[in-house]
């Protein structure tokens, strides 16, 4: 079977590639073993090195990579060449930062920790940020001495081999990094595989459970980044404008396809109509079109079986009895189009209230009480990501410290990811973290060494 690039602002298939075959697949572990082998045995200053001239490419190539990206999932070029920038900074903190997180660590005069890799480890990526998913993962990985192997999701694996080019084009050992060309439906013999020692994999919450099921019965390690649902508290002193731009951007980066973009806004009663206006007009203001052009200001989504997916859901949530304020339909011109849409009056038994909307839609919500804002953006199964914001910086980090279960919760800003920052979740958000010392950590063996 052929997995196929469709380019979501035209439809058209513009790329197919042959999906490999078990030997392949075999042959490539193999050689990733072996590669292994020699990797983990090479200093921080080669590894640093390389590393350091990754992000130069990524730098020098950075319009190629992004209009591979925008043609492949459909994002604005403008966010994809941010996207790969923000690679080069996740390479250049680890090639400064990883021989100090991997030294070992005195407990006594003759005890102490040694972090050793763990060998071949699998990344199944996903096609919302097709390099950003990847690098986060891979260079603490590789970093710490083990060797990687990606399955990219089907839909952008022209990026896929692109990634695996810019290792070797850096200049790392053969076989380090390798790309295999797989549906997701035969991904269970390589996860077994015995060569594979630990998985990574950022994705939808029941992709994460299988894989997870399936380490578990052969105890391999799992970092799960799974979905989220946001929630944004705007407080009673919130500065209004600021509130509206932080949550409009939060919640169309990417046209609303990331996992840590806000999705729910909680707002006081007092502002909230106010702030229904404000942020209906910003929604209302968005220009559709390709997302090659400057003047495009909503990307289509990846596909045309995601924007149906979103409209299913809204559709859903409105016969359950949420109001319709904005949208709620799709433009009928060619393309994976969905349109800006607002939803308020959801109640805790629609679906909407648990639900995770990947794409440009919304959800309201009106409180009176901290203690109600609280349970409202604590009453789903995800805990990936939060926003607060108040002009009580105190208190607002008092409620992000204490109450908000998410991985990550930002006082007056929204939340992203950045390399010194853990990043996961919790509850049915996954577990694990990336980046930062606690990413390189993921993958290594935390061994004890006692001389008597």
């Amino acid at each position: 079977m052929d997995l196929q690039s469709i380019n979501p602002f035209n439809l058209e298939k513009f790329k197919s590639y042959p999906e490999m075959s078990p030997i392949e697949i075999q042959r490539i572990l193999e050689e990733s073993q072996f590669a292994f082998e020699s990797w983990r045995r090479t200093d921080f200053v080669e590894r640093t090195e390389l590393f350091r001239k990754i992000a130069s490419l990524l730098k020098s190539d950075a319009d190629d990579y992004a209009f591979l990206i925008t043609q492949e999932m459909g994002k604005l070029l403008s966010e994809a060449k941010a996207e790969v920038l923000k690679c080069a900074t996740v390479c250049e903190y680890y090639a400064t930062h990883s021989e100090n997180f991997l030294k070992d660590q005195m407990v006594s005069e003759k005890s102490f920790v040694s972090f050793q890799p763990l060998g071949v480890i699998l990344g199944i990526m996903p096609w919302n940020f097709p390099f950003w998913q990847v690098l986060r993962f891979a260079t603490p990985t590789l970093m710490a001495g083990n060797t990687v192997i990606l399955k990219h999701a089907s839909n952008v694996s022209g990026s896929a081999l692109a990634i695996e080019k810019l290792f070797i084009e850096a200049g790392f050992p053969k076989n380090v990094f390798r790309t295999i060309l797989v549906s997701s439906q035969s991904m269970e013999s390589v996860i077994i595989n015995p060569i594979v020692k630990g998985i990574s994999l950022t994705g939808s919450t029941e992709a994460g459970k299988s894989v997870a099921s399936l380490a578990g019965q052969h105890l391999k390690k799992c970092v799960l980044e799974l979905g989220g649902s946001d929630p944004y508290i705007i407080c009673e002193d919130a500065d209004l404008n600021l509130a509206v731009d932080i949550c409009f951007k939060t919640r169309l980066l990417n046209s609303g396809q990331s996992c840590i973009s806000g999705k729910r806004f909680i707002v006081h009663k007092s502002l909230y109509e106010q702030f229904k206006s404000l942020f209906k007009q910003k929604m209302q203001n968005l220009e559709t079109g390709d997302p090659l052009l400057p003047s495009t200001t909503l990307a289509p989504l990846a596909s045309l079986k995601f924007r149906d997916q979103l409209h299913t859901q809204v559709l859903q949530a409105i016969d359950a009895g949420a109001k319709l304020v904005l949208g709620g339909d799709y433009p009928l011109a060619r393309g994976a189009f969905y349109n800006p849409t607002i939803l308020e009056n959801i109640s805790t038994h629609n679906p909407a209230y648990v639900q995770e909307f990947f794409g440009p839609v919304a959800c309201l919500y009106t409180f009176e009480k901290i203690e109600e804002a609280i349970e409202i953006a604590n009453g789903t199964p995800f805990g990936l990501g939060a926003g607060i914001l108040t002009s009580n910086s105190i208190v607002g980090e008092k409620i992000a410290k204490e109450e908000i279960q998410a991985g990550s919760c930002f006082v007056n800003s929204f939340v992203r990811s950045s390399p010194e920052l853990p990043f996961g979740g919790m509850k049915q958000s996954g577990y694990g973290r990336e980046l930062s010392s606690f990413g390189i950590y993921e993958f290594v063996n935390i061994k004890t060494v006692s001389i008597a």
